[in-house]
């Protein structure tokens, strides 16, 4: 047990102190005292010395606990209040001191001051709390936001990218994310997803001086006082493409009268004009054709009908001549149907269609058909993979005006409905069994307004099959006693759709397509050397290979993920086979598994090298041997 030297002391000193006041008046009294007094005083006192000490013992052992009670409740308690008081205000984790067992034995105006106390402390955690609901309630609106936005950019059918000043991108939506693809020169490697990530720099796909000089005439807007000011501009991309481009600037929300034109980044709206500009380009060039074209035609006929103009022209010149006008009015109008033929094709061909997976439009128009009209309508297996390039709302509602009048005017029950690809284009056929159909009566149904319950439609079967460029027709097939319509649809340019993403690693999280931390990270292009470990971007990878002698053996596959901000981006990832160009010893197949099946018809090395540099550019190369990796990837 350890003595408190405080408490001894307040203990002790009443003794010493009373028999310092004793002595002292003892030796006074004798200094007074004749000299045969002080010796019958001391032959008095001598045989009474141990009771005086005891008289003495007893009254200090008194004195000295009623000090230390007295020092209890006047200093030790306040001082252990104030202690108390100090670890309510600073941990915010101290019981009440009023219900102190040493705050119940001090005076009752050291008790007021410890109620006093814990009501400060009520209080106190009570606005603590308070404001860390708040706090939590703020952060919690802000994610939302941020998810919000995240999903709202996703679903846009524009490609959006936004970035810092930098450069480089924080947020980019699924759009964007295909048409980068499109972009890369290596599509086939890791499905040309080297060129967009997080953290990396918009420069590897667009001229930096074009978007300097675009952010340079917004600041000069904003000098201006014009309030929301974008700029425009039309790049062509590395792959040939040529990009509509239209850049928004990010504000610095604490920019203020004296700098309005301070940034913290910039938003792309990027749209693909490639087929708009060949489309444009071939409209003049046929314009200029029929322009020059009729040019001559007309100075041919002129020429001719004044020399018919000639009374004495002879009849074979006059033969002749006529031949002419006619051969020239022949070629006129050829090139005036010629145009009008293009005209025609480009109003069809030019009206928004939609990508949309085969499967898809299938089950819409087997809900639908049995919804409106009560046949029974079956599906037999489409291929995943099959995709359109349909306006799906006008495609339906030929389909169910095509069934109702099957199940009106005919009594049919049941129909088919069958969709697979037939060269470049896909065949949608709207097939039954039963009671025969006339081809007067399906050309009608084909050219009258499309009827569904009480509804008619300002469009006919044969309008929507024009929008889409494709052919309609009605077939029977006596042997199976079938009928059916067919539509002739225009498939989804391969290119355009880049089939579905790939799978997703198991994440409970929306994909990683933003992060609005990386706003603050000016200054991105320091030496790495001068920035800190949490700062940087890491490419984390791994290779398989036929062996283990990097002079000797090939690379089979490469795989790596991204890391930004501490935060490991499973959606930006690069898995790649390569074919090694010499066979797979079987004592490798054995460790990694890669069979010579797996790697017939992969992309070698010189063409995957390329893509996985773009892919890990800016970034650390992180690897669990990467003294080995590195050697077979040099």
């Amino acid at each position: 047990m350890k003595i408190d030297r405080g408490v001894l002391a307040v203990a002790v000193a009443p003794g010493l102190v009373l028999g310092a006041v004793v002595a002292t008046v003892g030796a006074g009294l004798a200094a007074t005292l004749a000299p045969d007094e002080r010796a019958a005083v001391a032959e008095l006192l001598a045989p009474r010395v141990a009771l005086l000490l005891m008289a003495w013992a007893l009254l200090a052992l008194a004195l000295g606990l009623g000090s230390v009670r007295v020092h209890a409740r006047a200093v030790a308690a306040p001082r252990r209040l104030a202690e108390a008081a100090r670890a309510a205000f600073v941990d915010g984790s101290a019981s009440p001191l009023a219900a102190s067992p040493d705050i119940a034995l001090c005076s009752s105006g050291v008790r007021a001051l410890a109620e006093c106390v814990d009501l400060l402390a009520a209080e106190r955690a009570g606005l603590h709390a308070a404001i860390d609901v708040r706090v939590q309630a703020a952060a919690r609106g802000i994610e939302e936001e941020r998810g919000r936005l995240a999903a709202l950019m996703s679903e846009l059918t524009q490609s959006v990218v936004v970035c810092n000043l930098d450069g480089r991108i924080l947020l980019y939506n699924l759009r964007a994310r295909w048409q980068f693809r499109t972009l890369s020169n290596a599509p086939a490697v890791n499905d040309g997803a080297e060129l967009i990530g997080l953290g990396r720099s918009i420069y590897a796909v667009f001229d930096r001086q074009v978007v300097v000089h675009a952010l340079d005439s917004i600041r000069q807007r904003l000098l201006r006082g014009v309030v929301q000011p974008s700029a425009q501009f039309v790049t062509s991309a590395r792959g040939g493409q040529l990009l509509r481009v239209q850049l928004a600037a990010v504000r610095d929300a604490s920019a203020d009268a004296a700098d309005p034109a301070r940034l913290t980044g910039f938003v792309l709206m990027l749209h693909d004009i490639t087929r708009e500009f060949e489309h444009d380009t071939a409209q003049d060039r046929l314009l200029h054709d029929l322009t020059e074209g009729s040019r001559a035609s007309l100075g041919s006929l002129q020429a001719a009908l004044d020399m018919l103009a000639l009374p004495d022209l002879e009849a074979p010149m006059r033969e002749r001549f006529g031949q002419v006008v006619r051969d020239e009015v022949r070629s006129l109008s050829a090139r005036i149907q010629t145009l009008t033929t293009e005209a025609s094709r480009s109003s069809k061909t030019r009206w928004p269609l939609e990508h949309m997976p085969g499967t898809e439009l299938v089950a819409a128009a087997h809900a639908r058909i049995e919804a409106l009209t009560g046949l029974r309508v079956t599906v037999p297996e489409v291929d995943p993979a099959l995709w359109l390039q349909v306006d799906g709302y006008a495609l339906l509602q030929a389909l169910v005006s095509l069934a109702s009048r099957l199940e009106a005017e005919l009594a049919i029950g049941h129909v088919q409905l069958r969709l697979g690809a037939e060269g470049a284009r896909a065949h949608l056929d709207l097939a039954w069994h039963g009671t025969a159909l006339s081809t007067e009566t399906a050309l009608g149904w084909e050219s009258e307004p499309m009827r569904i319950a009480d509804e008619v439609s300002l469009l006919s079967v044969r309008d929507v099959v024009d929008r889409h460029g494709g052919e309609f027709w009605f077939q029977r097939e006596r042997i199976r006693h079938e009928a059916f319509f067919r539509f002739l649809l225009p498939l989804a340019a391969v290119q355009s759709v880049q089939a579905a993403p790939p799978e997703p690693l198991a994440v409970d999280s929306r994909p990683e397509y933003y992060d609005f931390d990386l706003f603050q990270t000016a200054g991105g292009a320091d030496a790495l050397d001068d920035r800190r470990l949490a700062d940087l971007s890491y490419t984390v990878f791994d290779t398989e290979t036929t062996g283990l002698d990097p002079a000797e053996n090939e690379i089979l596959q490469i795989g790596a993920v991204r890391i930004v901000n501490g935060r490991l981006l499973r959606q930006e990832c690069f898995e790649q086979l390569v074919d090694p160009g010499r066979r797979i010893p079987e004592a490798s197949i054995a460790i990694h598994g890669i069979t010579q099946a797996m790697v017939t018809g992969q992309p070698a090395i010189d063409r995957v090298l390329p893509a996985f540099h773009a892919f890990a550019s800016d970034t650390v190369l992180v690897a669990h041997n990467a003294a080995f990796d590195m050697r077979f990837l040099q």
